[in-house]
């Protein structure tokens, strides 16, 4: 009985260390689900799974001959409390949507929990290294890896003192962007023209490029460069 209490109890321990692992690296990115919550994921995932692993301890002799525990229902349950929580922390931020790999790193921090508990202990540690390597050397390839930028653009003129889009169209081209998806209107009881687009380029540093350039045109009263992504 002892030892399967000491058992047990390493368990929770390495679940929770684990957990505080992948957190602080979302904590360290300023990310809303970090330390604590990848901490309590991973020790509640193990914890659950201890229930249908050490069922012997909660179920008499002459129940067991009657009930069939089957552990993978337990883990069935957890993955789908945790979608619920994952939801939680993905945020439309503008026309941006954020937290879809803090979701992710949520879900599998629950599926290591899922394995530390039922003392998986290798497929654990080789799920944890590569999970942090993920999250922290894959960022560094993404950000050397071309792709492309996309951002909304709104340029608004006055009625009378509008850019033709063929100019508007040349002006953004020469900072490296192409157009996608060109919409016009007319705001403000027709006082006003808007052009609205999806922009496309390589740089980053051209949205800052195309910024400073409509800043200064005089003919520009508003304007909005809004980058997508995650």
């Amino acid at each position: 009985m002892q030892s399967e209490y000491y058992d047990i109890s390493v368990r929770l321990i390495i679940a929770l260390g684990i957990g505080a692992m992948i957190g602080l690296e979302r904590s360290y990115h300023g990310r809303p689900a970090g330390f604590r919550t990848h901490s309590l994921v991973c020790l509640a995932s193990s914890l659950l799974m201890l229930v249908t692993v050490y069922e012997g301890q909660w179920f008499t002799p002459q129940s067991m001959q009657r009930v069939v525990v089957d552990p993978t229902r337990m883990a069935q349950g957890i993955m789908t409390g945790i979608g619920f929580l994952g939801a939680g922390v993905i945020m439309k931020e503008g026309l941006s949507v954020r937290g879809l790999t803090t979701a992710a790193s949520i879900w599998i921090t629950a599926a290591i929990g899922i394995l530390t508990g039922i003392g998986f202990y290798l497929p654990a540690a080789v799920a944890t290294a590569l999970t942090l390597g993920t999250l922290s050397m894959f960022r560094w390839i993404e950000a050397r890896m071309p792709a492309h930028s996309y951002a909304h653009h709104m340029v608004r003129f006055g009625k009378d003192a509008s850019m033709p889009v063929t100019e508007l169209r040349q002006l953004i081209a020469d900072h490296g962007f192409s157009i996608a998806n060109l919409s016009y209107y007319k705001t403000g009881d027709g006082q006003y023209l808007e052009y609205r687009m999806v922009i496309r380029t390589r740089e980053i540093d051209n949205q800052r490029r195309l910024s400073e350039t409509l800043s200064n045109l005089d003919k520009v009263l508003e304007f909005q460069i809004a980058p997508t992504g995650d």
